[in-house]
């Protein structure tokens, strides 16, 4: 019988250039969960306790605001990601 390890996204993580592209991908999807789950992933690579401390949330703060389900206000998505190195932009839709 083969085993298949499980597929966690976070171990594919490990630089700035993935993850903006990671995170872009995610925007594209409708489903703001994806959105949401895409940053967990990332802050869940990078390390929630330290990410919490660069983006100056309370661990418990970042916990909540990316659980699933979670509405996280702007500003705390603006921290988050600015902590991570990735700034979000607009470009005209085709």
């Amino acid at each position: 019988m083969t085993k298949f390890a499980t597929f966690d996204s976070a171990d594919y993580l490990g630089d700035e250039e993935t993850i903006a592209h990671y995170i872009s991908a995610a925007l594209d999807d409708p489903n703001p969960e994806v959105f949401l789950t895409a940053v967990r992933d990332v802050a869940r690579a990078r390390g929630m306790t330290q990410l919490a401390r660069d983006a100056g949330l309370g661990r418990e703060s970042l916990y909540k605001a990316l659980s699933p389900g979670a509405k996280p206000r702007y500003d705390t998505m603006l921290k988050l990601l600015s902590a991570l190195g990735v700034k979000l932009s607009a470009t005209v839709a085709h």
